[in-house]
């Protein structure tokens, strides 16, 4: 799978608002047949960073992703909203889903 993390800092004005503002990206995005997970968390620490967490099947998917029409709006749509340009690490993983983290593993 394409396994990407993603830390976008929003605009402080925007911050409250970023899950309303990336809503209609976020749906799209979640009903791509490739799409594993599309996830956003906010920052304990900052309240103007949300972590974006997603996975695609493969690089096909990946690249249907970035093509598709919702993607080329979000381009446009959600830069204004932004402090700065997202910070981005994107590889791929040779698994299809979560492992689970043996060392806090939770008794039957």
């Amino acid at each position: 799978m394409i396994f990407i993390t993603a830390k976008f800092r929003v605009r402080p004005e925007d911050a409250d608002r970023w899950p309303e503002i990336a809503r209609e990206f976020t749906e799209a995005t979640r009903a791509e047949p490739g799409c594993l997970w599309f996830d956003w968390s906010r920052s304990l620490d900052d309240p103007n960073e949300y972590v974006l967490v997603e996975a695609f099947r493969d690089g096909d998917a990946g690249a249907a992703h970035v093509q598709s029409d919702h993607f080329k709006t979000a381009q446009r749509t959600l830069p204004p909203h932004l402090s700065e340009t997202p910070r981005i690490v994107n590889t791929t993983v040779p698994q299809d889903d979560w492992s689970e983290l043996g060392e806090m593993a939770v008794p039957d």
